[in-house]
């Protein structure tokens, strides 16, 4: 029998001191990143308290468009933090977290979460309809198109991010008004 040759490898590409291939700068890859639509939700948890007489703990926000379905059996789903964050932190230590996969009626809700050198998310949370997860005690947008409660099963290194596979241990997806909310060339979008 004739044997097959083996695949050719890919030529390796020199990285740049930044970790880039050479000639491919930051703004580069941001605007051909830009071209690709995703979809928008706010990741929740709840900072339990530090110690039993202080406060009552805090709930925490982010706006992520880096959040996939990985798994239906069993069900992960991944989502992209920024390492050191705040909620990459939080998710360092306890494994309980929600999404809410917000709709076009929902991006103040977004932007907000976005913001950098924001307010306490104490305030930011103030304002928005939500409800407790049973599963993870993190907030569940109200209005949002689908909801998923989740344990952190692996946590995996990227770069500047931290990628977060989680088990979903609930997931709802309410009726809602309206489509998804999307980001798409550096900004929120409707479909249509």
């Amino acid at each position: 029998m004739p044997r097959t040759p083996l695949a050719t490898p890919a030529p390796m590409i020199p990285a740049a001191a930044s970790g880039h291939a050479v000639g491919v700068s930051n703004d580069e890859f941001r605007a051909a990143m830009s071209q690709l639509a995703a979809g928008v939700v706010l990741v929740t948890a709840f900072e339990p308290p530090l110690d039993a007489e202080g406060p009552s703990g805090e709930d925490i926000g982010m706006t992520a468009t880096a959040f996939l379905s990985v798994s239906l059996d069993p069900p992960l789903v991944l989502v992209s933090l920024r390492t050191g964050s705040r909620m990459d932190d939080l998710l360092d230590e306890q494994p309980h977290w929600a999404v809410s996969v917000l709709s076009e009626s929902q991006r103040h809700i977004a932007g907000r979460f976005a913001m950098k050198n924001r307010i306490s998310d104490r305030l930011l949370f103030e304002d928005i309809p939500y409800v407790r997860g049973e599963a993870t005690g993190a907030a569940l947008v109200g209005g949002a198109l689908a909801t998923l409660e989740c344990r952190t099963e692996q946590r995996v290194e990227a770069g500047d991010h931290t990628l977060v596979i989680g088990r979903v241990l609930t997931a709802a997806a309410p009726i809602a008004d309206g489509g998804p909310l999307a980001y798409f060339r550096g900004r929120y979008r409707q479909l249509g």
